[in-house]
Formats: structure tokens, sequence, C-alpha cells
């Protein structure tokens, strides 16, 4: 990781930006397709049982490529933004310890990221998808709220990240239950690729609390915010490439 300071900071957000859209577009160009339900649960009246049963349709079908290559878009769109027009108010609010448009990105690539794990544990109801993404939205809105109301704070107050790692593990509990299921009830179990894709995205996830911790403390080279800021965008590439390159080669190959 470069010397933590302004110089070269526009570059290094067109070069991730560039990073991010080419994945976009090669994942758009080399994958075969999946399309996965999204269902809606209700409750019917069975006439032969006399009493009421759980239901479910589906509504529509998800592009698994073209979700995947949304949130590499939108990282992609997010970094020429704040290397080009938005460029002042980031590098003024990098100087007072916040990166607010790091986490208005978070807020939706993050959850779409969650949305698209979801789907290779067999969550496809509509309800479960829509809090699942709310959850990683407001796991990551919090650290903007952490970031918000601790500027210029010599001690920081822990609250905002607190309830973000709370929001942040029910996504992780949740898809945990569907792959206990999986590999309990089903003859042919978790397929290998899924394994490795949960475990190294949760990796990944907590890494950028620790990121966040180790700003607050101001732990070695962490007490210059822009050293972490940078650490961010690292793990950002990385999370977002992995996934889609471990999708692509599980399911999503010609």
């Amino acid at each position: 990781m470069s010397t933590p300071s302004f110089t070269g900071l526009k570059r290094f957000n067109l070069v991730m930006a560039f990073l991010h859209f080419v994945q976009g577009v090669a994942m758009v160009a080399l994958s075969a397709d999946r399309l996965f339900p999204v269902s809606v649960s209700y409750l019917t009246f069975d006439t032969r049982l006399n009493t009421l049963v759980p239901a479910s349709t589906t509504i529509a079908e998800v592009s698994l490529t073209w979700t995947i290559a949304i949130f590499l878009f939108l990282s992609a769109f997010a970094h020429v933004s704040i290397a080009t027009w938005y460029r002042a108010k980031y590098e003024a609010d990098l100087a007072k310890g916040i990166n607010r448009a790091r986490w208005w990105e978070y807020t939706f690539s993050a959850s779409i990221m969650l949305v698209v794990i979801a789907f290779l544990f067999g969550i496809y109801d509509l309800a479960a998808l829509l809090m699942l993404f709310s959850l990683g939205s407001g796991m990551n809105l919090m650290g903007l709220v952490m970031e918000v109301y601790n500027q210029g704070k010599e001690k920081p107050n822990w609250l905002g990240f607190n309830i973000g790692c709370f929001l942040g593990i029910i996504p992780w509990v949740a898809m945990a239950i569907y792959f206990v299921a999986a590999e309990v009830n089903s003859s042919m179990g978790v397929p290998n690729f899924v394994w490795v894709i949960f475990f190294s995205l949760f990796v990944f996830f907590n890494l950028f609390a620790i990121n966040m911790w180790l700003q607050y403390k101001k732990v070695g080279k962490w007490s210059n915010y822009l050293y972490g800021e940078r650490a961010y965008v690292w793990l950002s590439l990385v999370a977002k490439s992995l996934l889609a390159w471990q999708v692509f080669a599980g399911t999503l190959q010609p």
C-alpha cells in the first residue's frame, strides 16, 4: 500500500474505477447467464386438510450475471465520481476523517453482494431478500453515522460501530441457517464453491469492521486516516472480485 497522502489519490481512484469496470464488462461478456427466481410466500386454504397452509409463487426471475455486474459498476461509478466532480468534497471530508461517498456506495453495492450470496443458498423469497438487503444497508449507514458523529473527537463514541456490527452479523446467521439445512437435509449437500464463497466473504466483511476499529484506535499506520481509506478501497476491490469470479467459476462458465 502506498504512503497515505493526498498525492496520487485521483489516479488511485481512477485505476480502481477501471479495475471494477473492466471486471463488470468481463462478467457480462464471458458469463453464461443464470436466472434465479424471486418468490413471495403467503397462506392459502387447503380444502383437503381444512386448514391454512403456506404457499409461494414466483413473481420474477433475476439475472445473476447482471446482479454481479451491477455492484461492480456501482463501485466503478463511485471511484470515477470521487476522482472528478466530487473530488474537492471527497478530499475535504477525508481531511476531517470521513468519507460519505464510501458509505453510500457500500450501502448499495455490499447489500447487493449479500443478495447474490443469498441466492446461492436458496433464499428466493422477496421479503427475506429485502430484509437482507436492508440489514446490509443499515450496517453500512452505521459506518457513516460512526464517522459523522466522531469528527474531531479524541475519544470516539462506539455506538454506531456496535449497532453496525449487530446489523451486519444477522444476514450471515440467516444464510448459515440455510447452509446447515442444506447440508443436513440435501443428499448433495452444499457445493464446494459455495462453501468457499461463504467463508471467504464472511472474513472480508469482517475485515471492514476491523479496519474501522484500527482507525479509531489509531493503531500504528491507521493513525493516519488515509491509510485506513486506502485499506477500505483494497478490501472492497478484493471482496467484490472474489465474489464475482468465484460465482463465475461455480455457476456462470459457458
